[in-house]
């Protein structure tokens, strides 16, 4: 699963590298959590790719209220197109999730887990795939815009942390993933596979991480 990420990247180089043509307030985070608005990039015919806040948790149309996103954080790669909760945003709301890096627990023993931060071996953005839904609050009239992560198969890196990773997109596949180019469904779920293991590097970190209320640029500190 992807669980916790850090975007720190300035919001000029998020321009630059994605070619948006919005301009949002972001400031650098090293452990965003569920429910926290994160930042995805869309596509539209009118706009083009923009940069939009949205509540990370997927809350579907049809769901009774906001607690369900809390439990919908990701979207398993092999199931995206059929399951209810994701396959209407699979079809024509999909965005990219701009992340630095990423971390994971690996279970130690029965009580003990460490945590490891996962970054790109070289400068650069991870691009994770993910889907994003809006939700209308009958009793308030509030529209809610939220967003998952999809996961898939780890890399060889990443299996002896964790059974599963973000779904990582080159950018070669970002007009399909965004809908800038006609894909199918089996060729945008043919995007969805483990990034290659050697462009990213992995190293355990110290326990702040595992607090939401930690920030800063010590959290991916390396661990003595």
């Amino acid at each position: 699963m992807c669980g916790r990420f850090i975007l720190k990247t300035p919001f000029s180089e998020l321009v630059r590298l994605y070619n948006l043509t919005n301009s949002v307030n972001l400031a650098p985070r090293y452990n965003v959590a569920p429910t926290q608005d994160v930042a995805v990039v869309r596509s539209s015919a009118d706009q083009g790719r923009t940069l939009a806040m949205v509540r990370w948790g997927l809350v579907p149309w049809w769901a009774k209220d906001l607690k369900m996103g809390a439990s919908v954080i990701n979207a398993k790669a092999e199931t995206i197109a059929t399951k209810p909760a994701f396959r209407e945003a699979f079809q024509s709301r999909r965005c990219i999730v701009p992340a630095d890096g990423f971390y994971e627990w690996k279970k130690l023993d029965a009580k003990r887990k460490q945590p490891y931060a996962i970054m790109p071996r070289e400068s650069g953005l991870f691009s994770f795939a993910g889907l994003w839904e809006r939700w209308r609050d009958k009793a308030s009239g509030e529209t809610v815009q939220s967003c998952t992560i999809v996961t898939t198969e780890p890399n060889e890196l990443c299996a002896p942390i964790h059974n599963r990773m973000p779904a990582i997109l080159p950018e070669r596949a970002w007009e399909r993933w965004l809908g800038e180019k006609p894909a199918s469904s089996a060729e945008l779920q043919a995007l969805l596979i483990p990034y290659p293991a050697d462009a990213m590097t992995a190293f355990p970190i110290g326990p702040r991480v595992g607090n939401v209320n930690n920030e800063g640029p010590e959290l991916i500190e390396p661990a003595a």
